[in-house]
C-alpha cells in the first residue's frame, strides 16, 4: 500500500513543481500562523485490497517562521507487523496477524525548518488498541507510542494559502503493551524501526 501511496506523491509533484519553485522567489507579504489539513495516505482507502481505514485531521500553529506545533488526529487499521520493511515480507501472507489491529489516537508534532522550506519533524502519537481476530471479534486491547521521526520540504501553493509537504520517514515503536499471543509470535520477528515511509501531508492556512 505504501509504495502505491508513494508512487501517487511523486506523480503529483511532478505536476505542480513548476508553479512551486516559481512562488518561493517571492518576498512573504503575510504570515498565517493557524492551518488544518491531512495526509494523503488516506488514499489508501480505495485500494481494491489491504484498506487501512485510515482517517487524520491535522492542527497546527506556527511559533515562529521556524517552529510549528500541531495536533494530529487519526485513526487506522493494519495486519502485519509495523516493523516489516519493503521487500518480500511486506504484506506477505504468511507474515499477516491471525486479524488486525486498529488504533485511535493522537500525535503531538514539532517541526523544525532549516532552510527555506526544508524541514525535520517529531511526531509523538499515542495509541490505543483493539486486536480483533479473523471472525470479526475483538480479543484484547492494548496501548502503544508510535513516534516518527520525519525529514522533509514545505512547497506553498496559491499565494500561501495551501501547502503540500512530501517527506520520508523513520518509525518507531518505544513502547507497547503486551499483545495477545498470536499476534505478539508476528510482531516479534521484526523490528520497533522502520525505514524510509513516505508521507505527503497537506493543509490550508488561515
Amino acid at each position: 500500500m505504501q509504495k502505491k501511496i508513494l508512487a501517487l506523491s511523486f506523480v503529483l509533484m511532478l505536476v505542480v513543481n513548476s508553479q512551486l519553485h516559481a512562488q518561493y522567489t517571492k518576498q512573504d507579504s503575510t504570515f498565517k500562523k493557524w492551518f488544518a489539513g491531512s495526509t494523503f495516505a488516506m488514499l489508501g482507502n480505495f485500494l481494491p485490497e489491504n484498506k487501512p481505514d485510515f482517517v487524520q485531521l491535522n492542527l497546527g500553529y506556527r511559533l515562529t517562521r521556524k517552529d510549528v506545533v500541531s495536533l494530529e488526529l487519526k485513526t487506522w487499521k493494519y495486519a502485519w507487523s509495523l516493523g516489516i520493511p519493503y521487500g518480500k515480507s511486506y504484506e506477505a501472507p504468511e507474515e499477516k496477524f491471525p486479524g488486525y489491529i486498529r488504533e485511535y489516537g493522537f500525535a503531538l508534532t514539532y517541526q523544525r525548518f532549516l532552510w527555506k522550506g526544508l524541514y525535520t519533524g517529531v511526531h509523538v502519537m499515542n495509541a490505543w488498541q483493539s486486536f480483533v481476530d479473523d471472525s470479526g471479534k475483538k480479543i484484547d486491547n492494548g496501548f502503544q507510542v508510535f513516534n516518527t521521526y520525519r525529514l522533509g520540504y514545505h512547497f506553498r501553493l496559491f499565494n500561501d494559502r495551501f501547502f503540500i509537504e512530501p517527506s520520508i520517514a523513520i518509525t518507531h515503536r518505544p513502547y507497547h503493551t503486551r499483545m495477545p499471543n498470536s499476534f505478539k509470535l508476528m510482531d516479534d520477528q521484526w523490528s520497533k524501526f522502520f525505514i524510509g515511509e513516505p508521507g505527503l501531508h497537506f493543509g490550508f492556512k488561515f
